[in-house]
């Protein structure tokens, strides 16, 4: 792990890890072998098991690039919702757009849904990936948290996670489904419990 250190080690070992987290978001995690992120970095074959511990060690890396990425963009929307009081049905509308972001029947949408999904069933297979999906987590609650106190409402953090619960819950039967509204689907779940979970403050 010595020649990662080197700003050229460094640069080569960011490279594997993005190639790795490209081919997860176009294949999944079987898409992620040594071969195909060399190739893919246009690096030998060598440099993944010169720059990384194992497999799995590579996989977290760019598990957690991905997820950085979705925080990112969590962040960015958070930061855009302006401070006013906002009834059941914009609350809503505000939540499903937080945690969700663009359309996901654009397929380059519809692909980092499916990896995000895919990374928390990865989570219970793989300690490494798990230390990852806490961070994240911890990080989304905190931006929802603040979503919501700009909407005048508040939310404990058990009736936080019941609220992505139950959006994840819709997208990952909606995806697997096909079914033609997915949006729809959380926003109703939602609706039915919104004023209870995270009420005004």
């Amino acid at each position: 792990m010595s020649g990662a250190a080197t700003p050229k080690g460094a640069k080569r070992r960011q490279a594997l890890v993005a190639s790795a987290a490209e081919l997860l978001l176009e294949g999944g995690f079987d898409a992620v072998r040594h071969r195909a992120v060399a190739a893919r970095a246009g690096l030998p074959l060598a440099s993944t098991t010169y720059y990384f511990d194992s497999l799995d060690d590579l996989i977290a890396c760019a598990v957690e690039l991905n997820g950085n990425a979705d925080m990112d963009a969590v962040r960015a929307r958070v930061a855009a919702v302006t401070q006013r009081r906002r009834g059941p049905e914009s609350t809503v509308d505000l939540l499903v757009e937080v945690l969700l972001g663009e359309d996901e029947k654009r397929p380059e949408s519809r692909e980092r849904l499916i990896a995000r999904y895919e990374r928390f069933v990865a989570c219970a297979r793989h300690p490494a990936l798990r230390e990852v999906q806490l961070r994240l987590r911890a990080q989304l609650d905190e931006a929802l948290t603040e979503a919501l106190a700009r909407s005048g409402r508040t939310s404990s953090e058990g009736q936080l996670r019941r609220l992505v619960a139950m959006v994840d819950g819709a997208m990952i039967s909606a995806l697997g489904e096909y079914d033609p509204d997915p949006r729809g689907l959380a926003r109703g779940m939602l609706l039915e419990s919104i004023d209870v979970m995270a009420p005004p403050a």
